[in-house]
């Protein structure tokens, strides 16, 4: 009887059994097939999105947004099954066969049968989409329309070389007037402080105007001290307060902890004597002035206030105590309008000149943009990106005025709401993601293009890395105007960039709309009930995380200037396990879960400005982290677990890390170390050839016996861009001379101890930029640089050279740009002849006791901008004070910070 149970049972098992097996067999298929119906559900969604947004009917609005947070929340659930596959299929051991011991087999058997479940998951959630696409669909009908985005899938870094036509200056049109009137306000009249404001409504241009007058090199040199400070909607007094006392040179760590009489005081004390410019853009509140007045002390030197508002009490208010010039800003002339458009609709291949059947055409939809630079700016970015077709653009303008339209009145908002609607879906989500920063935040590229990899944005093509791909999406976004570059590296990509203020408003209602993240600052406190993909934190509350739902959350940014509880610590690793991208940005870290390995899923892992001594041994169970960045720490140890991240690309930390003797030879996916101590014993450096895609190379504590082995490795590394050798001691002498040479490589600083200029540096033709410090040579080193073809930036600084003059002869440097000479004691005399360094544009010189004499030459560097002057003799500064009279140079004095 019993026999004939369990042969029923066995009979009953075996088709559920084949049907699991099948259902194995076909999972890749299956997740292909998942995969690309996510792509297709995505643009059913966007396309709802916009029904939504066009509907007159206020309730019938509300349920077409309801419906659309259901297919989200559907798209997300594929989202996540689709990471929960891979995830699994990384842990797949191998066969039974292999797995000989009983923990092997335990291991096996889970992994199946994970496996299995992921399997029926994606039948269920396959029947799902179609689904409630037919449901909305039977409720809410789609119009079929042709997607008119084409994308630039050939757009490259050449484009952005030439820096100022992607600058504010470039969107300067019609502001002759009005800048001449602004300079005349900051330089001339009164000696006691004045107040001057420029007052219009968003979009109209006052911080591109405002920018401009400030950086003037005339204005410039009239002020002995000078900030631009953003303050925005969610200011608060000591955020203000703090971002001015470095502006003005003083540490971050110094007045982190001060309160706000502390923080007052010493603005007072900096400003005392000097005659000093401030510019605070886009503000907002009515009381700023009662908050601020007190801090900047009127000195009667002729001091100014630059203000940028869009609130005409806000000057107002300023009247109380203090005088005031008001500049109100007018929308653009038609003929200033259409050439502003031209400038960016046809800036490629008609060099700014409208094709002659587009000329009717242009003008319409200029018309349509009622004289609003961001309005015109965006509109152009948007076209200049799509065919030169009269018919296209005849039907683009059509549609402009069909939505202006519905809206009953002209909006920028609607304006930059189709420039966003016009990007594929990709590009959408790399704009959305300038959401979850704060207003006017300048964001690194490099940092925001790995959040973007970290976060899946970024989709394969061909052969290109996924940062090939995605440095074409930021330049992409670039072209349409719809992202700004704020500063450039020194061989011409874009460094920082930032979204305007109004596009900044318009992103934080999509993205909170569409649950795709929530941004939480300091008076804005409110948690949405609805679902949220990702969390930016801009307030210190213990209560936040708690309080919001977590099952979709997969990335979390942690933006705030003060201590981070254990607590709230504690609980991200328990509480939030999918996530993606965990940012601490540059908030204090005093402290790290030993559980931090919990978050498996993890691509991106920022520790902000971290107090800490050693990671936690679980950080070995991040099997997907891509990015780790430490900021700030004093020096960390780097547990051996650190080996076992096979996918880890940048390895970031802003000091220094030591690491436990161990080989990191099977991190074989490194692209970049920076900044890893070498150990006595020269283990952690044994196995740095086998890193054969590194990029970027920072070692510090480099000792003589080890130069054959790390000239070994380097000769190793084909695609070298960076390279940072540094001793700790004296006596110890950087030799390099059996490196190889290396055509990929761009840039290289020697921290350390040359016995002579080293004969294999010139070899490197690529170079753009060379550092050398503490170097103690002896002879000129300008000899063997000077026929470099590419050299863009030259340091020579911290006691690199040791002789009395440098000269610079005729016809050598031509392209160098930046030149800084820091701390070198003996230097007495540069000489620069008629023909050398006829591209410079900054110079910076600093902590040069024996240099009495500006050098001779300088006059006649015509392209010289900026010049950076810090701790030098009074003589030099007294001859130097003429000249700057002569060229009006924008010049710097006081130290000079590096920037990590």
């Amino acid at each position: 009887m019993a026999e004939t149970a369990v042969s029923l049972a066995g009979q009953q098992l075996l088709p559920k059994f084949l049907e699991a097996l099948n259902m194995l067999k076909d999972l890749p298929k299956e997740v292909a097939y998942l995969t690309d119906e996510l792509q297709s559900f995505q643009d059913f969604i966007n396309e709802a999105d916009k029904v939504a947004e066009t509907e007159q009917d206020g309730v019938r609005r509300v349920s077409i947004k309801q419906r659309v947070v259901r297919l989200r929340e559907v798209a997300f659930r594929v989202e996540d099954l689709i990471d929960e596959y891979k995830i699994c299929e990384e842990k797949q051991p191998d066969d039974l066969g292999c797995a000989a011991l009983p923990c092997e087999v335990v291991d096996f058997i889970k992994t199946l049968i994970h496996r299995i479940q992921v399997a029926y998951k994606i039948q269920e959630v396959k029947s799902l989409v179609p689904a409630e696409r037919d449901r909305f669909k039977s409720h809410f009908p789609l119009e079929q329309k042709p997607n008119s985005s084409r994308g630039n899938q050939n757009v490259t870094w050449h484009k952005l070389r030439m820096a100022p036509r992607y600058t504010e200056e470039a969107e300067v049109v019609g502001f002759d007037g009005p800048k001449d009137q602004l300079k005349d306000w900051l330089i001339k009249g009164r000696l006691e402080r004045t107040v001057i404001s420029v007052v219009g409504m968003g979009g109209l241009g006052k911080t591109t105007l405002a920018k401009l007058v400030f950086d003037n090199k005339e204005v410039v040199g009239c002020f002995d001290c000078r900030a631009w400070i953003t303050v925005s909607q969610s200011y608060t007094v000591e955020g203000l307060l703090r971002d001015m006392l470095q502006k003005f040179g003083e540490e971050r760590m110094n007045v982190s902890s001060m309160d706000r009489m502390s923080l007052i005081d010493r603005v007072r004390d900096h400003l005392h004597s000097k005659r000093y410019v401030i510019f605070f853009d886009d503000v907002w509140n009515k009381y700023f002035w009662d908050e601020i007045d007190y801090a900047l002390i009127d000195n009667k030197k002729g001091s100014r206030i630059l203000i940028t508002t869009r609130n005409e009490e806000v000057a107002e208010f300023c009247k109380k105590s203090s005088f005031i010039q008001v500049h109100k800003i007018e929308p653009l002339c038609e003929e200033g309008s259409l050439r502003l458009f031209c400038k960016k609709a046809f800036e490629y291949g008609s060099d700014g000149f409208c094709p002659k059947q587009l000329e009717d055409i242009s003008l319409e939809i200029v018309r349509k943009c009622k004289g609003l630079p961001l309005a015109i700016v965006a509109i152009g970015g948007l076209l200049s990106q799509k065919d030169k077709s009269a018919f296209e653009w005849r039907q683009f303008s059509q549609n402009l005025s069909l939505e202006l339209d519905k809206n009953f009145n002209f909006s920028v908002a609607k304006i930059l709401g189709l420039s966003f609607d016009d990007l594929p879906h990709s590009l959408r989500l790399c704009l959305l993601y300038f959401g979850m920063y704060p207003e006017d935040c300048e964001v690194k590229s490099n940092r925001l293009i790995r959040q973007w990899i970290a976060e899946g944005f970024v989709k394969p093509e061909g052969e290109k890395t996924p940062e090939e791909v995605a440095q074409q999406y930021l330049v992409e976004l670039i072209l349409r105007n719809l992202v700004k570059v704020c500063s450039f590296t020194i061989d011409g990509k874009p460094k920082t960039c930032r979204v305007h203020d109004l596009l900044h408003e318009m992103i934080l209602t999509k993205i909170k709309d569409t649950g795709f993240g929530l941004y939480i600052g300091e008076h804005n406190d409110s948690i949405s009930s609805g679902i949220v993909r990702r969390l930016t934190i801009a307030t210190n509350s213990d209560d936040l995380l708690g309080n919001i739902e977590n099952s979709y959350i997969r990335s979390i940014m942690i933006i705030t200037s003060e201590r981070l509880s254990e607590h709230t610590i504690r609980r991200i690793p328990t509480k939030y396990m999918s996530l993606k991208v965990l940012d601490f940005y540059h908030s204090p870290l005093y402290y790290l879960p030993k559980n931090l390995g919990n978050l498996i899923n993890l691509k991106y892992l920022s520790l902000g400005f971290a107090i800490i001594h050693s990671l936690p041994k679980s950080i070995g169970k991040l099997q997907n982290l891509e990015t780790l960045e430490i900021s700030f720490t004093l020096g960390i140890v780097m547990t051996k677990e650190i080996a076992r991240l096979r996918k880890l690309l940048h390895l970031r930390i802003t000091r220094f890390c030591y690491f436990e003797a161990v080989s990191l030879g099977g991190l074989t996916s490194l692209e970049q170390i920076r900044t890893m101590r070498i150990d006595y014993d020269g283990v952690v450096i044994r196995d740095l050839g086998k890193l054969k895609k590194l990029r970027d190379l920072s070692l510090t504590h480099f000792r003589r016996k080890y130069r054959f082995i790390l000239s070994s490795s380097i000769n190793e590394m084909h695609f070298l861009e960076k390279l940072h050798i540094e001793t700790n001691n004296t006596n110890e002498v950087i030799d390099l001379s059996d490196v190889s040479l290396h055509p990929t490589l761009k840039k290289l600083c020697l921290s350390g101890k040359l016995k002579k200029f080293p004969n294999w540096i010139p070899k490197f033709q690529n170079l753009v930029k060379l550092s050398l410090e503490s170097s103690f040579l002896t002879s000129d080193p300008l000899e063997s640089l000077k026929d470099m073809p590419n050299l863009l930036c030259l340091n020579i600084e911290c006691y690199a050279y040791q002789g009395e003059s440098l000269h610079f002869e005729d016809g050598e440097f031509q392209k160098l740009k930046k030149l800084r000479l820091q701390k070198l004691h003996h230097l007495n005399s540069i000489t620069i002849h008629r023909k050398a360094l006829l591209c410079l544009e900054k110079l910076e010189l600093c902590q040069l006791p024996k240099l009495k004499e500006v050098p001779s030459g300088i006059l006649q560097l015509e392209k010289l901008g900026v010049v950076h002057i810090g701790m030098m003799p009074n003589e030099f500064m007294e001859k130097f004070l003429k000249y700057e009279k002569q060229k009006r140079w924008i010049v710097h004095e006081g130290r000079i910070y590096k920037k990590f």
